[in-house]
């Protein structure tokens, strides 16, 4: 089986940087789908096949599933089943608990599931994440610096040495990254401190969310990595993607919007 890092770095060499988000709402896909057994995964399985040769990933957004219960798990279970296992799966949880629970929760995603990576709050420590890292295989995107308004409450507050918290959260994750399989989430709404911080950050992968509708500009942040040197990461586009389109060709759609934005991160390359 293919390691995560390794599907991370394949999807970037054949130019594939954005990360499709299945935040699939049944109140937001096409009216069309709704006479399906199971519409939410009948709409995911249309929009991976028909945008599987340019997604760099699919990242899972959990609460977009969990909310129907054990109809939501089976739609999760047949979406994960549709997705070509070159490709990185990301489980979007933002887990992160005292170390028993954490170990049941990295048990269901990387044993259960089968998640290739997954995404980790680290405010309680590294024996919250630690299950998580000791999966050498698996890739851990831990939150440094959201791309929310209220990551100003603690993220960007400042501390005794000056730093601010989400600067020292950034050095730990480079503390516990032995295994080669941390990575960090910083939010494309704050492209001033990604910039300044991209020699903390050095080559950690980073996922990056908050492109398109919570603001974010894919031209100039993706112009400010490949300009550090900076060439292992993942922009997360859901809404703007998976719902470009809301008739019969949403897929269709949804494909070409896909290609446009590879497009315009590759184009920032030159």
């Amino acid at each position: 089986m293919m390691n995560a890092v390794k599907k991370l770095y394949d999807a970037n060499t054949r130019g594939n940087y954005i990360c499709v988000g299945l935040d699939t709402d049944l109140n937001k896909i096409p009216k069309h789908l709704l006479i399906e057994k199971n519409p939410v995964a009948e709409f995911n399985r249309q929009i991976i096949e028909a945008t599987k040769s340019s997604a760099a990933a699919y990242k899972i957004n959990l609460a977009f599933y969990e909310c129907y219960g054990t109809e939501g798990l089976k739609n999760l279970e047949e979406t994960l089943a549709a997705i070509p296992s070159n490709i990185l799966i990301i489980s979007d949880g933002k887990r992160g608990d005292i170390g028993n629970t954490s170990k049941m929760y990295a048990k269901s995603f990387y044993e259960h599931f089968k998640f290739d990576s997954a995404t980790l709050n680290p405010l309680m420590g590294k024996d919250s994440l630690e299950p998580f890292l000791e999966y050498s295989d698996k890739l851990n995107f831990i939150l440094a610096l959201t791309s929310n308004p209220g990551s100003i409450d603690f993220q960007k507050e400042e501390l005794k040495n000056g730093e601010k918290l989400f600067q020292y959260t950034i050095k730990k994750i480079i503390e516990w990254n032995v295994n080669s399989n941390c990575g960090i989430v910083f939010g494309a709404t704050n492209l001033e401190e990604l910039s300044d911080n991209l020699h903390l950050i050095k080559n950690l992968p980073i996922l990056i969310p908050g492109i398109g509708a919570q603001g974010g500009d894919l031209n100039e942040l993706t112009k400010t990595l490949f300009g550090a040197g900076i060439n292992s990461f993942l922009v997360n586009v859901s809404r703007g993607i998976i719902y470009k389109c809301k008739n019969e060709k949403f897929a269709e759609e949804a494909a070409k919007e896909l290609v446009s934005l590879n497009k315009i991160v590759n184009k920032s390359k030159k």
